[in-house]
């Protein structure tokens, strides 16, 4: 199952998950993205988006307005729904309204294998390799791997440093989709939320800060998370 995170209110960008792209609000336009996936279910705190869903023909689930991210929203709404232990989710965050279907697949065949093999993981995400210019933005988060793949650090951040300076360097920028069984996603949201989390406000920090891995998959994606209007600007520009 497939679960948008819709929080209505965000301190860069007020009421993001609303505006209009190409003619369909964000989280809309997000869904559609990749409905033809598996179910989609918009987790929010608001009864406006609730409404929004459904005239559009999702299904939704009003949450706490209490969570501090996404991925604890989520969590909320599975147990809600109820479903199995070993439930494949997966959190697409609400302002990827560009996203590849291709990309999910790849993050859900990932889980997939983690499952059939029972790796000790407890979040698959993803990443694309990026240039050095876009890894200078904080809002494009950068991630380092180690050897087998698995997330070592994220940070806002321009990571690895690059001591000898290569003009070729490339940097690894972090896609905001996480793929979870249902009790990982429990065993997740039962952590206490870390102080590397607190300091980035990377959600996903708390995992590595308490001992447990992240599996990463390399993509290729032109999307990235609208977090603020001018990405907003940039995106109509690239995808209109």
């Amino acid at each position: 199952m497939i679960i948008i995170p819709a929080r209505l209110n965000s301190s860069r960008f007020a009421n993001k998950i609303l505006v209009d792209i190409l003619g369909l609000p964000m989280v809309i336009r997000t869904a559609k993205q990749v409905s033809s996936l598996d179910k989609v279910v918009i987790a929010t705190d608001s009864q406006e988006v609730i409404d929004l869903a459904n005239e559009y023909g999702f299904d939704a689930v009003l949450t706490s307005s209490e969570h501090q991210s996404g991925t604890d929203r989520i969590n909320e709404a599975v147990n809600i729904l109820n479903l199995d232990d070993d439930e494949i989710i997966i959190n697409v965050q609400g302002d990827e309204p560009f996203i590849e279907p291709e990309v999910i697949e790849k993050v859900i065949n990932r889980v997939k294998q983690v499952k059939k093999n029972n790796e000790d993981i407890m979040i698959t995400s993803c990443f694309k390799k990026i240039s050095s210019e876009l890894a200078d933005d904080p809002n494009h988060v950068k991630v380092i791997l180690d050897e087998n793949s698995n997330a070592i650090y994220f940070s806002r951040s321009k990571i690895p440093y690059h001591r000898d300076h290569y003009e070729s360097s490339s940097y690894y920028g972090h896609l905001g989709i996480y793929g979870f069984t249902k009790k990982s996603l429990n065993d997740f949201c039962s952590l206490k939320q870390s102080k590397l989390e607190t300091i980035e406000k990377l959600e996903q920090l708390r995992a590595i800060d308490n001992g447990h891995k992240v599996a990463m998959v390399e993509v290729e994606s032109k999307s990235f998370g609208i977090d603020t209007e001018e990405d907003l600007k940039n995106a109509i520009k690239i995808f209109n």
